[in-house]
């Protein structure tokens, strides 16, 4: 049985604080849609203090912004955003159009199509993540679509340069300084201004994570978002620093990000949280990653390897890092999880920032269902079906007339029955009843 050395703050407190963000959320997405840019701009200005002539950037306004960018960040955002196109034409490449015979002159097939346009969210408020912007863009290319919208909000009344260059050179086709969930609604239903997407996708807060959920079905998302989650699986072959560094890592995010030790010893359980209040008043982001820590932080200790794995996966973390003498056992013992991270050679923040899989994950349990942000989610794989051989046509006829009329669906049976006359030898008894 697990054994809880240190455990999180009622569910209940977190509940309570999401239905107020919702009715929030509901009430300017009603008044996006009724007054459209003129109540993006009041948001904007309520939100951020922000109201230029034009949301949008000019190409001369990206041309400029992107000069002042220092060359070293523009080389290293060159760089990330290498790694994840080549990890996304790679998952690009897996997905194959198909087209089968089932029968003589019966071709069935898929094919996979880009979605006409998406808009991409680039969160900026707490942090600039930059990092967003390569995943949620270059992925988009990667999948054909023609059209990619991006927003990202100003931080303090200021242009931010590096976001806007790694959105540039992602390939965003419009940029716009915008932010929380008056860019969102304004992507998703249009305005006179900002043309409507089908599809939203990136990270950002409470609130836009909200928008986004009450959005779906108007418009596709890439996936139900929550704070960012964390879960070490460590034995006792794990530094007990290294987990401490990691945990606090992704803490760092919000005060409502848990972080979650999943331990086969409780002897490094102790180091960890050791290490960690050791740690933490001196971390520049101690005013997040202090109360994520107090109020989502757990320890837990597992008696075997094996329930280690089967804690981990109830919990279906966004991120899971494996601490282990054998990590790649993750690989075969676990399912639920958004991204494995292997290794101690290996981190969270590497998935964050560099390596080239996609960040965009599911939390609060989502990896049950779901996968992260892939090339994927930016392309629908629809059907198409070809009846070239009269013979075939005629005996599909036959039994779509039979199959039909046993749930009642006489007009589908019609149809069926129409080519089981035109193409073979039967008659049609209900239009001869008719008088036709």
């Amino acid at each position: 049985m697990p054994r809880f050395l240190k455990s999180p703050v009622p569910a209940a407190q977190v509940t309570a604080a999401r239905a107020d963000v919702a009715d929030r959320v509901r009430a300017i997405l009603d008044d996006i849609r009724e007054r459209g840019d003129e109540a993006v701009r009041q948001y904007s200005e309520k939100f951020d203090n922000w109201s230029p002539e034009s949301f949008r950037l000019s190409p001369e306004e990206i041309e400029r912004i992107v000069a002042g960018v220092p060359q070293q960040v523009l080389d290293d955002i060159r760089f990330v955003q290498e790694q994840v196109r080549t990890f996304a034409q790679a998952q690009r490449d897996s997905m194959l159009d198909v087209e089968i015979e089932t029968l003589p002159g019966v071709r069935l097939g898929h094919r996979h199509v880009p979605v006409a346009a998406a808009g991409a969210y680039v969160p900026g408020g707490r942090y600039p993540l930059t990092a967003s912007a390569h995943m949620t863009i270059v992925t988009a290319k990667v999948a054909g679509v023609p059209r990619v919208v991006a927003c990202t909000p100003p931080i303090r009344g200021e242009i931010p340069a590096a976001t806007v260059a790694a959105m540039h050179l992602a390939g965003a086709d419009e940029i716009y300084l915008l932010g929380g969930v008056q860019a969102v609604a304004a992507m998703a239903v249009g305005t006179e201004t900002i043309g409507g997407v089908p599809m939203l996708a990136g990270p950002g807060n409470a609130y836009v994570a909200e928008a986004k959920r009450q959005l779906f079905g108007e418009v596709g998302i890439d996936l139900f978002a929550g704070p960012t989650e964390i879960l070490v699986i460590a034995d006792e072959h794990a530094d007990p620093f290294v987990v401490a560094v990691d945990l606090l890592s992704q803490a760092e995010h919000g005060p409502d990000s848990p972080a979650v030790l999943v331990t086969t010893s409780e002897e490094l359980g102790r180091e960890v949280e050791r290490h960690i209040e050791r740690l933490l008043p001196g971390m520049p982001t101690k005013d997040f990653a202090g109360p994520a820590w107090r109020d989502h932080g757990e320890i837990v200790v597992a008696d075997t390897l094996d329930e280690a794995f089967e804690i981990a996966d109830s919990y279906a973390s966004e991120h899971v890092e494996v601490l282990t003498e054998n990590p790649r056992q993750a690989l075969d013992t676990m399912r639920d999880y958004g991204a494995l991270f292997l290794g101690e050679g290996t981190c969270v923040s590497y998935g964050d920032k560099v390596i080239g899989t996609n960040h965009v994950l599911p939390t609060r349990g989502a990896a049950r269902y779901t996968g992260g942000l892939w090339v994927g989610k930016y392309l629908k794989t629809v059907t198409h079906q070809e009846v070239a051989d009269t013979a075939s046509s005629a005996l599909l006829g036959e039994v779509c007339g039979r199959a039909a009329r046993v749930e009642l669906f006489e007009g589908h049976a019609r149809s069926g029955d129409v080519r089981a006359a035109k193409y073979g030898d039967k008659t049609l008894e209900w239009n001869e009843e008719a008088g036709a």
